[in-house]
């Protein structure tokens, strides 16, 4: 049984702001923009701090994928901690991961902290489809899903803007940018713990792995598509920074 949590409270929060929709927003929001600033700086710091090739970042993308292959094993965690609680530890983890980043300028630095942010973020990404369906009504889901992603994408914008801001304008150090973002990050998950209490889980769920024969289309797809992911927008990127000298500011662009 998971660990009994005393701030669960009826669903008449729900007529408050203090309600899940905003709550599922607001930690979106926070781990597009602290991925997207690690994402917009990585290559151009690897490089430019840590003397990376294609063989390292190779590892370190591979590095960062393990934790998402072991991503099932949330399900064992979910016997001692609640979904909702678990989900903005996950969050927070993401931000310590990004805010280090910057403080390890060398090759098994960047390996633990890939690492510590991988960790945080597929575990957060597991949950939090998840809490969306057992939270919110059936016909409101694809409407509170939609807004989730706007909020990922308004969160990611401002993220890139803010890098190239602060390279290009206000000359900042790779490390204060990383510190900036993952930071904001762990604040957002502090404020998700003590400013919203935890609501209560209307579906029960399992605590099994389960696979489904008829899904298999659906299982090959996420397989290609992580491929085509790592394929075009870790070694693209990778090779626009090492061989044609892109700068930090212009991959943000």
């Amino acid at each position: 049984m998971s660990i009994p949590d005393k701030r669960i409270i009826p669903d008449t929060v729900n007529s408050t702001w203090r309600n899940p929709e905003l709550l599922l927003m607001l930690m979106a929001g926070a781990m597009a923009a602290s991925f997207s600033v690690w994402q917009a700086l990585l290559n151009n710091f690897v490089v430019e701090r840590a003397a990376f090739t294609g063989a390292e970042i190779g590892l370190l993308q591979s590095l960062r994928e393990i934790p998402g292959f072991l991503a099932f094993t949330v399900v064992f965690v979910l016997l001692l901690v609640r979904e909702q609680a678990l989900a903005i530890a996950a969050l927070a983890l993401t931000g310590i991961g990004v805010a280090l980043t910057g403080q390890f300028p060398h090759a098994w630095g960047l390996y633990c902290t890939t690492l510590i942010m991988s960790v945080g973020f597929h575990y957060y990404e597991t949950l939090q489809q998840s809490l969306t369906l057992q939270w919110i009504d059936k016909a409101r889901a694809p409407i509170a899903m939609g807004l989730q992603i706007s909020a990922r994408s308004i969160a990611a914008i401002g993220a890139f803007i803010v890098v190239w801001l602060g390279i290009e304008v206000v000359k900042l150090d790779y490390a204060w940018l990383y510190l900036f973002a993952g930071s904001l990050t762990v604040g957002t998950a502090a404020a998700a713990w003590l400013l919203f209490p935890a609501f209560p889980q209307k579906t029960v769920q399992h605590k099994t792995i389960i696979l489904r024969r008829r899904y298999w289309l659906y299982y090959a797809l996420t397989f290609m598509g992580g491929a085509r992911r790592q394929i075009f927008v870790v070694f693209a990127a990778f090779m626009m920074v090492e061989r044609f000298g892109f700068g930090a500011g212009d991959i943000a662009l």
